[in-house]
Parts: structure tokens; sequence; C-alpha cells
């Protein structure tokens, strides 16, 4: 299935509901997507268009083009996305605003645009002429949307599109369920996602994974910490967690953590930390 053949797909509750629900049924369903490791080439493009006009919405009322900068990292990808989907549902006076907004923005200085990213400018001078012309784009954005209503646009043009599919969870979790297991390179898709997710996660969770690797078993899910905990006659932080095996808990002293029973404080695994300091005798 081609990009251009991939349908667009609503949920039943959330097409018959309000238009800002059905914007919002679609996020709901592409993050899914996105979440079940399907890429932006496996997506319906439309479904992407309005996924994106909705993010940059959402930015443009939160705090202005500065906003959607900030949490932008592609901005070439983005803004063609969102210049398509404002063509796509017909919000003309928007795409030029959009339009407007970016020139601007681009032919800033480094100076001036430092400045309209933080907010700050001279006390005594105010902003600069190039600076005070983004703010105001930013009001005029905000002053558009009570005669080109962007989100009532946008589900108009979803529930219109050819081809639509609207499934209830069910069928929809099957679906998606479909298309992944037709991805060629799924195992390293995964492989890769669950790389990036531990190098993001808390050193906490690190140590736990380690631990249970270390006992032969498979995390399923960190359940809460414990700052009372008492061990030993002392009161300690404690995380429980839950694996394939059961629930357990892991302590954390200045050299070692380890993975004990909550019963029977059996203790299941150690890992020892390195020392990051030498230390010297006297």
């Amino acid at each position: 299935m081609t990009t251009q053949q991939l349908p667009v797909i609503l949920t039943i509750e959330g097409a018959a509901a309000s238009n800002e629900d059905v914007v919002g049924d679609n996020v709901e369903v592409v993050n899914a997507m996105y979440q079940a490791l399907l890429n932006a080439e496996e997506i319906a493009p439309d479904a992407l268009r309005s996924y994106f006009v909705d993010f940059y919405l959402t930015q443009m009322l939160e705090g202005g083009f500065a906003q959607y900068v900030f949490m932008t990292p592609d901005r070439d990808e983005l803004d063609n996305y969102i210049r398509e989907g404002l063509e796509g549902m017909s919000a003309k006076e928007h795409l030029a605003l959009f339009e407007r907004t970016i020139e601007h923005y681009d032919s800033l200085s480094e100076t001036d645009m430092e400045a309209y990213l933080e907010g700050e400018s001279d006390e005594e001078s105010g902003p600069s002429d190039a600076v005070a012309t983004m703010e105001a784009l930013d009001g005029e954005f905000e002053e558009l949307l009570e005669s080109e209503d962007v989100t009532g646009l946008n589900a108009v043009w979803l529930r219109s599109q050819p081809g639509l599919l609207v499934l209830d969870e069910q069928e929809l979790q099957a679906h998606i369920a479909t298309r992944v297991a037709g991805i060629p390179n799924l195992a390293q898709r995964q492989a890769e996602a669950e790389e990036a997710e531990l190098e993001d996660a808390p050193d906490f969770e690190l140590i736990i994974r380690e631990l249970c690797a270390e006992a032969g078993h498979e995390l399923e899910k960190i359940t809460m910490g414990d700052p009372n905990f008492e061990h030993n006659g002392e009161t300690v932080l404690a995380w429980h967690f839950r694996t394939d095996q059961g629930e357990f808990i892991m302590l954390e002293g200045d050299a070692e953590a380890v993975m004990i029973h909550p019963e029977t404080k059996e203790v299941l695994a150690t890992v020892e930390f390195e020392l990051e300091e030498d230390f010297v005798d006297a």
C-alpha cells in the first residue's frame, strides 16, 4: 500500500463528535501509529497534514511563533506539512499569514531572532521594529481565528477525505497491527526504539533493568518509589517494580544496588557501582 493510498482513519466515537473532537481523534490515531513504530511514509499524508496543522495551532496559542520554533526540531518538514494542510482545508487567510510569518522570521538578524525567541527587549527603547513586527503577526493570528476557524475547517476536511475509514477501537487496533506486521525491518525499528528509550530513562530505571537482567527476569513495570521503606532498621528509598515472575524491590546504596523479594527480603541480584574518584592513601 503506497503512501497516497493510505486512508485517513477516525474512530466511530470521534467522527460523530464536535469539530474539536474530530481533529483530536485524528491526533490520537496518528499518535497510536507512531507509538506502534509506523513512520511518516506509512501514515496517510492528509492525516499528518491535519495533525501538524493542529500542532501549529496549539503552539501559536500557547506562545506565538516563538513557541512553534522552540517545539519544532525540523521546521522545513513541518512547515511543508502545515502549508499543505492549510491549503487542503481551504484556510486561505491562515496560509497567507503563515507564509508572511515564516518569511519575516527567517529574515531576522541573529540578535533580533534571539530577542524574539527569549521575549526580551531593551527596557528603554523596547523591541526593535523587526521584533515588533513578529509580535504583531502573533497578534494577527489570534484575531484571524475569529473569522477563519482552523479547527472547524480541519474537521470538515477530515470528514470529507476520500476513502475515509471509520473504525471502532478494536478494528483500529487490528488495522494498526496489520500495518505493523508488514514493516520489513520491524525488529531493527524495535531495537532502535528500545535503545532511544533507554537513553532517556532515569538512572533508577537503568539500575532496575540491570538487576532484572542479572536475576533472569523480564521487567514489566516500575510501580512506585517509596522514600519511607524500612530495611535493616533504617528508612531508605525503595523502588517497587513488577517482572514476569512477580513483585520485587530495588534498594540503592552508595556502592551497590540490590533486588530483593518484598516478603522474604532475599537478595536476588546485586549491581555494584564503579567509583568515579581515585582515592589515595594519606
